[in-house]
């Protein structure tokens, strides 16, 4: 099914491409074609191993902000039993927040996901769409509603929890459009952090903490595949590949965690928008 120096490589870019905005689907559809494997992206036995890289990278976001995650897990208990959510609990609003950008996308994506990664499941098309996400992440640059200048005073999950019940759902169903190869679930939701005015720190951490229970789960769901008597073989590559996916989406988060303290998506889009242009011709002309 797959050799274990496939599954290390496909590891290895699955861990980077889902935290960076630029597209994990695209480019595991994509790369393959590229190397000249033979391997059909379509195939339940890779949606499987897929499915194991993603349960990797979503168990690392898990860890990586533990912190913030015990803080919510309380917060969301604390206003279940007050039945309200006090103002000055900013944990608590940002855990509800983060549930309601979660549903729209995580309905969704259990509807349709497959299908649309079925239908799309062909690199030229891969390629095509990766220029569009290098486009969505220019144009989010340019339209992008600037952040308070009070921004050092506050801590990141009081500025997030001062968004409100329709900032959180757009930024939320934003993430519906990475359900095409192509388009990146960290891009597209950081995207709409940007245009509803947070800075680009906090646009990663709430895309980061918003892709977690929603990468988790339609992992989580799937893993049993894994242990169906065919996949049997796959069960030694999609440990590896896990494996390498985690180490490369840890070093990846805290890379990028402190990239974006001062940097902006700019360069992301000019890769998209090149790599999709390069990778479309390449493709065209075989």
């Amino acid at each position: 099914m797959l050799t274990y120096y496939q599954a290390i490589v496909i590891g290895l870019m699955q861990g980077v491409s889902e935290l960076f905005p630029i597209s994990s689907l695209g480019h595991t559809v994509i790369l393959p074609q590229l190397l000249g494997w033979n391997l059909n992206q379509g195939e339940p036995f890779f949606l499987t191993f897929l499915v194991a890289t993603h349960l990797a990278t979503a168990l690392v976001l898990l860890g990586f902000f533990w912190q913030d995650w015990w803080q919510i897990i309380k917060g969301l208990g604390r206003s279940l039993a007050q039945r309200q959510i006090r103002a000055d609990d900013y944990y608590a609003r940002l855990g509800w927040l983060l549930v309601v950008g979660t549903i729209p996308a995580g309905i969704l994506g259990l509807l349709f996901q497959e299908k649309l990664q079925l239908l799309f499941a062909s690199a030229r098309i891969a390629a095509f769409v990766l220029i569009f996400n290098g486009l969505l992440l220019y144009g989010a640059e340019l339209l992008r509603r600037h952040a308070p200048e009070d921004q050092g005073q506050t801590r990141a999950y009081q500025r997030l929890g001062k968004l409100d019940w329709v900032q959180a759902v757009k930024v939320g169903l934003a993430q519906i459009i990475a359900l095409i190869p192509g388009f990146s679930r960290s891009g597209s939701t950081m995207a709409g952090g940007l245009l509803v005015g947070l800075s680009h720190e906090d646009a990663a951490k709430f895309s980061f903490l918003l892709a977690t229970p929603i990468i988790g789960a339609a992992a989580a769901l799937k893993l049993p595949d894994l242990f169906f008597a065919e996949n049997h073989p796959l069960i030694g590559p999609a440990l590896i590949g896990a494996a390498c996916a985690a180490i490369a989406a840890y070093l990846s988060i805290k890379f990028l965690m402190k990239y974006f303290r001062t940097n902006k998506i700019t360069p992301f889009a000019v890769y998209c928008f090149s790599a999709g242009v390069i990778c479309s011709i390449i493709l065209l002309l075989r």
